[in-house]
């Protein structure tokens, strides 16, 4: 008897165990990380690097900038989408002002979202530890003449999944973190060498949507005294504000 039934019952523990960690990581969906509604807004603390001086000197210019939930659309394949517009003032006291407009899409299976004409894959299913995805697979970064061969190949990879986390000072219960690239070529630290840093990172918050963004592109030639080549660009976005 024992023969017959030790197999059956280990063959049912592995399956009851199997079955509870697939319920474990796909609890998740993508709506709890980005709820998309008519009417949702985020305010961020806009900090953006640029390069001057003949790409010799770097500033940072700080903006508030409000994404607002405009309404609901169908994007060029027929899908549900919503319109996002981009409010943006210098300071508090000034009025906000429209400056950009974006697309998101919830496919079910993951959200893409369009800027500039550049379609990003941001998050996608499922919501577990260590899943990864080609986020900027729509994105020409492969024919002869692309300026955004940078963005080539990026592995989006999913970490700290339901964490609390300080946002700018604002406590948030439940995060998750999307490493994008954290790539350094060449040596930055010698002023003599050509040197290029790609770094994209963002955190989205369970029932709030994207809490935070750090991105940078920079690319160093040692020439005429070095000087970093126009395209060049960095932006970290801080919450402050939701309702």
């Amino acid at each position: 008897m024992r023969k017959i039934f030790l197999p059956v019952i280990l063959f049912s523990v592995i399956f009851s165990a199997c079955e509870k960690s697939t319920e474990t990581y796909q609890t998740a969906a993508i709506a709890d990380y980005n709820p998309l509604q008519v009417g949702k807004y985020i305010t961020y603390q806009l900090d953006s690097l640029v390069y001057v001086n003949f790409g010799t000197l770097q500033e940072i210019h700080s903006y508030e900038v409000k994404y607002y939930t405009d309404a609901l659309i169908t994007d060029n394949l027929g899908r549900p989408a919503y319109r996002i517009i981009r409010y943006i003032r210098n300071a508090p006291t000034q009025p906000w002002v429209p400056d950009a407009s974006f697309m998101a899409i919830n496919t079910g299976n993951s959200l893409e979202f369009i800027e500039n004409n550049l379609r990003y894959i941001k998050l996608k299913l499922p919501i577990r530890p260590g899943a990864n995805w080609k986020g900027n697979s729509f994105i020409d970064t492969y024919s002869l003449y692309s300026e955004l061969k940078y963005l080539g190949d990026w592995d989006y990879t999913l970490e700290q999944i339901d964490m609390p986390a300080d946002i700018g000072g604002l406590i948030i219960d439940s995060t998750l973190t999307v490493n994008q690239r954290n790539e350094i070529t060449g040596n930055p630290g010698d002023p003599n060498a050509y040197s290029e840093e790609n770094f994209g990172l963002e955190i989205y918050a369970k029932g709030i949507g994207l809490v935070y963004r750090k991105f940078l592109h920079s690319t160093y030639q040692p020439g005429n005294g070095g000087y970093i080549e126009d395209g060049s660009y960095g932006v970290t976005y801080t919450m402050i504000d939701h309702n």
